[in-house]
């Protein structure tokens, strides 16, 4: 198992396609144990790619090759597994079902042309599933549903294709359905026989009374989506319509994205592999009925639609980044036009993520080999054509939502949206030795996961990693021991101002003669606390030249370093106005330097004749989530000292609450409002502003 976990270089070619018409991209979307990767290594087996299926449970699969997803038995990230069926290769995406890992599946939705919904024959359809539905639905992405697992003991395909269509509309109708042994085809009325296991045994055309009704359900769902507007009167006028018209018809509407079929498939009998294999064959798109993204040059100069076309401008994207201590940073590409070569060089554009952590950046790099991906494994390729999917290696600089282009004519495309980190992690090394470990291991993480954020905390001197939740947590803090940093976690602290609670008066005297020129100022102010968000006011009104002109900023310096140095434990101070009536000064000995400590003095002697508030910061959040959870919701906000400011109805059955919340109490919310609402519910934060914060608040986690 030590080696299936450990990426390598296999000297097996793969088969390189030439014509994009060849190619399909399918991403499989579902709920964590819905059958994706177990479905994915049927289907491997199937078409003869690997001799043998392998387990979730043992982990031996070729996608979740990750120890993190072998451990936690689900995956953990994005994989690919090209095969090869009726001379097409299909590339098939499998993504993580769990809502950390929500970035991993955006990235395969941009590499896709089509989607594979897999839904298991005994859970139903849950709310995430759903979503994603309704997103590929908005970008018109063809999609079809895999109902999986017809083995499980407690398994109802008709019941989940009824749940299906529910829940995703009525453009879902079941193309075949369950029976001993095998499958009925509704269209082509026969029956197919896996009882000796995969390809099945395909009967002859035969009359099936008992699926009269979904029959002619299909078909008039088949029809109504046909371009050829007389066939609905044809057809109920009593014509029999041809099968080869009807899957013709079938394979458009799918494609275009109207109709969507479902198979029902048992990876562990094969039942409904060969249909699934034609089906995304036949009836999903190529990359040339997908249009590619919008590009611009480096400089946000705009440039032509792209095509995908092997003979056109090179413009690929980098849609997931790991790093292998073997291999080293190993780059997944989509190409969209163009054709990627090896030993040429190529144009390295990444651009509008600097709030993640990844700063603007070009380069001009060489790529020396192409590998097709198969999991962990690496078969090498002599090209990759518009439409196709490689890796590449050792491309120092490529990031996650880069794009590589020709140094002649350098692209860049915009990066799709990924959801905002929302869990923070403090974390330590144990010595100082793991320190550089850390930091190093740090930027390869980053650099490859657009979901985690990297934030290095001045005030609070804490290093902490904003990630989707606890899950994806845990995977990152894995990924970070096992590159050889021993690190650890502690509470979070949240940065606190500090501010007066009533005026004050302040003396700053520093004098001191030790032989040659001494040091000598003297200064006195006045500190008045202003309202919330007023900052920071100096005003001069020294007269009769008490404080010389040229050290009054001098003071003001001082005083401005003391309060962000903060008077009570280090918070630093905002929201006063400090005057500055009185002082003295010396014709040899006064200086910048010496009228900055006498400010600082002077805070130092106010804060302590006055009371200190503390101010805590305070987050504007909206909540979006199910009408059913509003009540729970409501009040966990309330608990947690959060005002609700409105509420507004939304989309689909949705409500929008809006609500202001001290920060401290959001820490954990990510993982609460997910246990809350079933992970039914999503929340956006932003900060407003500074409050004055309860006596005995908790101010970490």
């Amino acid at each position: 198992m030590a080696d299936k976990q450990n990426r390598s270089a296999d000297t097996g070619a793969a088969v390189a396609v030439d014509d994009p018409a060849k190619v399909r991209n399918v991403v499989l979307v579902g709920p964590s144990g819905s059958g994706k990767t177990t479905l994915t290594e049927a289907l491997l087996a199937a078409s003869g790619t690997v001799p043998r299926a392998g387990s979730v449970v043992e982990g031996t699969t070729v996608c979740d090759h990750d120890p993190a997803a072998v451990r936690q038995q689900r995956s953990v990230g994005l994989s690919v597994a090209p095969v090869l069926h009726a001379g097409h290769k299909i590339n098939l995406i499998d993504t993580p079902g769990y809502a950390d890992f929500v970035g991993e599946l955006r990235a395969g939705l941009r590499a896709a042309d089509a989607a594979l919904f897999v839904v298991c024959a005994a859970e139903g359809v849950d709310a995430a599933t759903v979503a994603v539905w309704e997103e590929c639905a908005s970008v018109g992405m063809p999609r079809a549903v895999v109902v999986s697992r017809l083995d499980h003991h407690r398994a109802d395909p008709l019941a989940e294709i009824t749940a299906c269509r529910a829940a995703f509309g009525d453009g879902v109708l079941p193309l075949y359905l369950p029976a001993p042994d095998g499958l009925v085809g509704l269209i082509t009325q026969r029956r197919y026989d896996y009882s000796a296991g995969y390809p099945p045994r395909v009967g002859e055309p035969v009359p099936l009374e008992a699926f009269a009704d979904q029959r002619n359900e299909l078909i008039e769902g088949i029809i109504a989506e046909s371009e050829d507007e007389t066939l609905m009167d044809r057809y109920l006028g009593g014509e029999a319509i041809s099968e080869d018209v009807l899957i013709s018809d079938l394979e458009t509407a799918v494609a275009r994205g109207s109709f969507h079929p479902v198979i029902p498939v048992c990876a562990t009998t094969g039942v409904g592999l060969a249909e699934v294999l034609d089906g995304i064959v036949r009836a999903f798109p190529s990359p040339l009925e997908h249009q590619p993204p919008g590009v611009t040059s480096p400089d946000g100069a705009p440039h032509e639609a792209l095509a995908a076309d092997p003979d056109g401008p090179l413009a690929a994207e980098v849609v997931r980044t790991a790093v292998d201590s073997y291999v080293g940073r190993v780059s997944l590409v989509r190409v969209f036009s163009g054709t990627l070569r090896p030993e040429n060089a190529v144009h390295v554009s990444g651009h509008g993520l600097t709030e993640r952590g990844h700063e603007d950046h070009d380069a001009d790099e060489r790529v020396a080999h192409l590998y097709s991906p198969l999991g962990a494994n690496l078969r090498e390729v002599p090209f990759c054509v518009a439409g196709d999917l490689c890796a590449l290696t050792k491309v120092g600089s490529a990031e996650t939502g880069d794009t590589v282009s020709s140094p002649d004519e350098p692209l860049l495309m915009k990066p799709w949206r990924m959801p905002e980190p929302l869990l923070p992690v403090a974390v330590v090394a144990k010595s100082r030795s793991d320190e550089d470990t850390l930091s190093r291991n740090l930027s390869r993480l980053v650099a490859g996961d657009p979901t985690l954020r990297l934030e290095r905390n001045a005030e609070t001197g804490q290093l902490v990693l904003w990630c989707m939740g606890e899950a994806h947590a845990d995977v990152v803090l894995s990924r970070l021991r096992a590159g050889g940093a021993d690190v650890g976690t502690e509470p979070v602290r949240i940065s606190l101002r500090a501010t007066f609670a009533k005026p004050a008066r302040g003396h700053g005297r520093h004098v001191k003669q030790s032989g040659g020129h001494g040091q000598f100022a003297v200064c006195d102010i006045e500190v008045e606390p202003l309202p919330r968000g007023s900052g920071f006011e100096f005003v001069d009104k020294v007269v009769g030249g008490a404080v010389p002109h040229q050290f009054i900023p001098s003071v003001e310096k001082g005083v401005r370093a003391q309060l962000q140095r903060g008077v009570h434990d280090g918070h630093p101070v905002v929201d006063v106005r400090v005057t500055l009536v009185d002082g003295k000064a010396h014709s040899v000995d006064s200086s910048d330097a010496a009228f900055q400590t006498a400010g600082a003095l002077a805070v130092r002697e106010a804060a302590a004749a006055s009371r200190i508030s503390l101010l805590e910061p305070l987050d504007s959040v909206q909540v979006t989530l199910p009408d059913e959870h509003l009540g729970t919701v409501l009040g966990d906000l309330s608990s947690r000292r959060g005002r609700v400011m409105g509420t507004e109805s939304g989309q689909g059955g949705q409500t929008l609450v809006y609500a202001e919340v001290p920060a401290v109490e959001l820490l954990r919310y990510a993982v609460d409002l997910r246990s809350l609402t079933s992970g039914t519910a999503t929340f956006t934060r932003h900060h407003a502003r500074f409050e004055p914060m309860p006596e005995g608040a908790v101010v970490s986690s």
